[in-house]
């Protein structure tokens, strides 16, 4: 019986996975326990041309363990040839009453965010997208250390539609 399951388990997680047309990068990095604000989250990939145009995502899985209402990150893109594209990003992740924005029905939370609209990757070779998060707490100057309540950051690339 164990085989049938397995094979039954295998088959639904393909079909998830191919029915979503839309990615042409999809990929998460787990979190320990806490995310340190030196921690930084690394993706790297290679375009599939450089005529098209990309929307670009980061991916945030939370828990209720998660105690701000917005996230400030920094995300950064490499160029193959060293060009580099450096941002300071705001998200809201919770509603004004306190509840945590995102999908899902249980605890854990999952919020795409927009990054980038209508990116060409012009340059031919490998990037690579830095992630890490800027957390302060309020009236302080210095940032919080240790960031609880994020489980997986994800990247991700969808082509733009018109």
């Amino acid at each position: 019986m164990p085989n049938k399951f397995s094979w039954i388990l295998l088959t639904t997680v393909l079909l998830v996975y191919s029915c979503d047309s839309n990615q042409i990068f999809d990929e998460y990095k787990s979190v320990p326990n806490q995310w340190n604000k030196d921690s930084l989250i690394s993706f790297s990939m290679t375009p599939p041309d450089s005529t098209n145009l990309y929307n670009l995502f980061i991916n945030i899985r939370n828990t209720s363990d998660y105690k701000f209402s917005n996230l400030f990150l920094i995300a950064e893109i490499n160029f193959p040839h060293g060009k580099t594209i450096k941002d300071t990003l705001e998200y809201q992740m919770a509603k004004p009453d306190g509840t945590l924005m995102g999908e899902g029905f249980t605890d854990v939370k999952e919020n795409k965010l927009w990054y980038r609209e209508a990116v060409r990757f012009d340059e031919v070779g490998e990037y690579t997208i830095t992630i890490q998060h800027a957390m302060r707490n309020n009236g302080e100057v210095n940032g919080v250390d240790n960031l609880e309540g994020i489980t997986d950051v994800g990247f991700r690339i969808e082509p733009a539609t018109n």
